[in-house]
Parts: structure tokens; C-alpha cells; sequence
């Protein structure tokens, strides 16, 4: 069979997209177990335009929006990832569809610049929004995240302050900031003081009762998840964490956890601890 130079290209930077996916993760992820993550074939297409929350309008007519990327709540930062990616307007693109679309029928898919056309190597859309501090890694709706390394691309971002981070990460014990927040996507950190385990769901508590702080809501199913990658209440009493979902305010501020928003970041501090007796009152 006698290649064109076109499909070459074509067929080398689906290559270099299929990678940079690599940045996939192991085949253990809960996406990847559900379907959610499958890889469909690479085509080309045309950056058209950018529509509301990074809606990727496609020269094909078709729609996508970038796969295991959170779009910006606050204006300010949605405009500035918005112009980021009409920066790129015109430009060739190497589309690798994700699993099913989405609610509202856009495409879920990893998207990069074709070859040679960009000098400041951002070439992996998701990639570059993350890096540039203008968005977050995300599994949004999906039960795991299917590209678990934009975690470690998204953490070079947040140590260097830019943009999203330029502020300090919300604290679970600022029950006000968070508050003030309701109805919105957030990253927040602190340590877990009590796992109170029910029958429906699972409670993560991160300050005493009756204080106003942070707490994240695991459904049965996603406890489930969790605990087959080896987390359970004791691995978690009293860790440092770091949690990322739609903050919502019932008797105080509470996250609902997807398999994929809690990120362990340091040793259990048994010391702080909540007391035995203290346990017996929660729930």
C-alpha cells in the first residue's frame, strides 16, 4: 500500500497524541474499567472557533470539548482560557475522541496542534490550558479521570502560582470561604479527622462537630472504587488530602467525591485524631 505524505503525517501525529495520552494513565483507572476512557480513531480537522466553557467548534462542524480538563468558573479566568485557545484559531488539529460524548452530545476527546505550527511547544490543548495555570484536571462527570498525569502537569502550575493559583488553595477548616463558594467547582485541602462509614454513603469529616468546615460525601459505589485501590477508612483517618467537586451547603459546606477527586498528600497525624467517644455522636 502506497502511503500520501499527508497520511503519514496524519498517522505519525496521531501517534505522538496517542502518547501524549499515555499521560493516560494504567489501564487500572476507574474511567478506563467503565469505557469511559476508550480511545476512538485519530482524525484531522481545523480549529473553527470557542464556544461557552471551552466548547471546541471544529472546521468539520462538529463539536468537542477537551477530555479529563475542568473549564474555569470565575469570568475572568474563563476569558483568559478562552483566548488562549482562539490564540490557536485556524490551526491544524490532531482530534482523538474519548469515549461516549457528552449530555449534550460534544464530542469528549484529546486534542493537539498538527506538527510545526507552534513555537512555544504547547502543543496538547489540555496540556497547555492546565500548565498555564487557566484550568484543572478533572474527571468532571466521569467516575475516574482518564489522564491522570495532567494531575502532575496541573501540581508544576500550582507550585509555580500561575494563574488559578496564584491564590493559596482553599483550606477545609475556612467554612466561610467555602461558603462563599456554593454552587461552584473547588480544590481544597486539609486534613480528614473522622470516616464515618454508612450504608448508603461515606462520610469524610475534616473539623470536630458543630464547626464550620469541610465534608466530602462518598456514594456507596465510588467507596467501593476507592477501597479496591487499596483506600479504607484507617489509610485515611488523618491524612492531609487534597479534594476537588462542586462545593454545595447543606448543614455546612459539603463536597460529593467522584473515585478520582481525593489526592493523598501526607502521613496519617494520629494526634489529632478525634477521640473515641467524640465518633460515637457523629450520624
Amino acid at each position: 500500500m502506497i502511503r500520501t505524505t499527508a497520511g503519514w503525517r496524519l498517522c505519525r501525529a496521531a501517534a505522538l497524541v496517542l502518547a501524549a495520552c499515555g499521560l493516560a494513565g494504567p489501564a487500572g483507572a476507574a474511567g478506563s474499567e467503565s469505557g469511559d476512557c476508550r480511545q476512538g480513531p485519530a482524525r484531522s480537522e481545523t480549529l473553527d472557533g470557542i464556544g461557552l466553557r471551552g466548547e471546541i467548534r471544529l472546521g468539520s462542524g462538529a463539536r468537542a470539548v477537551l477530555d479529563s480538563l475542568r473549564w474555569p468558573d470565575a469570568p475572568d479566568a474563563a476569558e483568559a482560557a478562552r483566548a488562549w485557545l482562539d490564540a490557536r484559531r485556524g490551526l491544524r488539529l490532531i482530534v482523538v475522541p474519548r469515549g461516549p460524548p457528552d449530555r449534550w452530545g460534544r464530542e469528549r476527546a484529546d486534542i493537539q496542534v498538527a506538527d510545526g505550527q507552534v513555537a512555544d511547544g504547547d502543543i496538547d490543548l489540555a496540556g497547555g490550558l492546565i500548565g498555564a495555570g487557566l484550568a484543572v484536571a478533572d474527571a468532571n462527570e466521569r467516575d475516574g479521570l482518564c489522564r491522570p498525569a495532567l494531575r502532575a502537569v496541573e501540581a508544576g502550575a500550582r507550585d509555580s502560582k500561575r494563574g488559578l493559583w496564584r491564590d493559596p488553595v482553599l483550606q477545609a477548616a475556612d467554612g466561610p470561604a467555602l461558603r462563599a463558594l456554593a454552587g461552584r467547582f473547588a480544590v481544597v485541602e486539609g486534613q480528614i479527622g473522622h470516616v464515618g462509614e454508612r450504608s448508603a454513603r461515606t462520610y469524610l469529616d475534616f473539623v470536630a462537630r458543630g464547626a464550620d468546615g469541610l465534608t466530602v460525601m462518598v456514594p456507596k459505589r465510588t467507596w467501593r472504587m476507592m477501597r479496591a485501590r487499596g483506600l479504607s477508612a484507617a489509610s485515611l483517618e488523618g491524612r492531609r488530602v487534597r479534594v476537588r467537586g462542586i462545593l454545595e451547603v447543606w448543614r455546612g459546606p459539603t463536597l460529593e467525591a467522584t473515585a478520582d477527586a481525593i489526592e493523598v498528600l501526607g502521613e496519617p497525624d494520629r494526634r489529632e485524631a478525634e477521640p473515641v467517644g467524640e465518633r460515637e455522636l457523629r450520624r
